[in-house]
């Protein structure tokens, strides 16, 4: 079955970096979507990054220039390098992999920035 271990998360002061790890086993890798997405309480989960299958990316504008999304297919995993972190960027953040025909989560890791 599918399997999704996200990692990475944590406690980090305004202006530090993070970097999430998302692990997916029990798929064709290469030929899925990934992205990241992210939610707070009382809100929608939203997409902050995408990775496509040809490798091309996308962001919310609110974290352009600051994170960066890679993919390993050799190891089946979905990076979020995260700079410059701000208390806004605070959540759950979660793993996606979707295809034309199925998609999965995972179950999120959190990332709170503060003082």
């Amino acid at each position: 079955q599918v399997q999704i271990v996200e990692s990475g998360g944590g406690l980090v002061q305004p202006g530090g970096s993070l970097r999430l790890s998302c692990v997916i086993s029990g798929i064709a890798f290469r030929i899925y979507h990934l992205g990241w997405y992210r939610q707070t309480p009382g809100k929608q989960r939203q997409l902050v990054a995408s990775i496509n299958n040809g490798l091309a990316t996308d962001y919310v504008d609110s974290v352009k220039g600051r994170f960066t999304v890679t993919r390993d297919n050799y190891k089946n995993t979905m990076y979020l390098q995260m700079t410059s972190l701000k208390p806004e960027d605070t959540a759950v953040y979660y793993c996606n992999t979707n295809s034309a025909n199925d998609a999965y989560w995972g179950q999120g890791t959190q990332v709170t920035v503060s003082s």
